[in-house]
């Protein structure tokens, strides 16, 4: 059978960041084509000579200057008119960062490139609202079974900033004191000897991750039932 087939395959990148308390998602704008100024995850067309996960990379270098040390395939989007320019799969990737530790810088067909809050989101491109939702329902999903944190905290954090990581991911307050004990018992910290002084309070103790124990565990995977307030 004859099959007549005119598809380009595409790829786009959900980095998510965290500081100041909040989620923050990376976004960029468009400079040419049909989406003239609006507002895009990092991504586009896959080059003939090129894999899937080197094309993301090259995209999200190019249009952000961003390095990602995480990526993730996420899912694949193909409704038959999600871009008006051609018929477009684009799979999309999933991405961890610390904005802290970047220097974004807008290039190529990009005009620019900005962290947004996860709650502020300007309205998108293409279906590019549709993909950051569903890479937020892996990222609350993924912290009941790998651990979180390693690529959006400092090295160096009181135990307060971890809990208040996983409570905004979850958007939902949780047990503090089920919390740590369940995440003291991976042995995926270390306490250092350093505190950090937060407001009047009494100083708070640093940690750190163990980097080995937990991408031990980013590996196997582990079950960890966070129980709400």
């Amino acid at each position: 059978m004859k099959i007549s087939q005119n598809i380009k395959v595409a790829v786009d990148a959900v980095v998510f960041g965290y500081s100041e308390n909040k989620l923050k998602i990376l976004l960029i704008q468009q400079k040419f084509g049909t989406k003239t100024n609006k507002w895009a995850l990092p991504g586009g067309f896959v080059k003939d000579t090129e894999t899937l996960e080197e094309a993301v990379v090259r995209e999200l270098h190019e249009e952000t200057g961003v390095n990602a040390n995480y990526l993730e395939q996420l899912y694949t989007f193909g409704a038959l008119n999600r871009d008006e320019r051609a018929r477009v799969i684009a799979i999309s990737y999933i991405a961890l960062i610390n904005p802290k530790n970047y220097s974004i810088q807008a290039d190529t067909d990009a005009e620019d490139v900005k962290w947004f809050d996860i709650n502020s989101i300007p309205k998108l491109a293409f279906d590019h609202s549709k993909i950051i939702t569903k890479g937020l329902e892996r990222l609350k999903a993924k912290i009941n079974y790998q651990p979180i944190g390693f690529e959006l905290l400092n090295s160096k954090f009181p135990f307060s900033d971890l809990e208040n990581l996983y409570q905004t991911i979850l958007d939902k307050k949780i047990d503090r004191r089920n919390f740590r004990k369940k995440i003291l018992s991976f042995e995926i910290l270390k306490e250092t000897a350093e505190f950090q002084k937060i407001g009047s309070g009494r100083p708070a103790k640093l940690f750190m991750f163990n980097a080995s124990k937990y991408r031990e565990l980013e590996q196997k995977g582990f079950h960890f039932d966070i129980k709400l307030v």
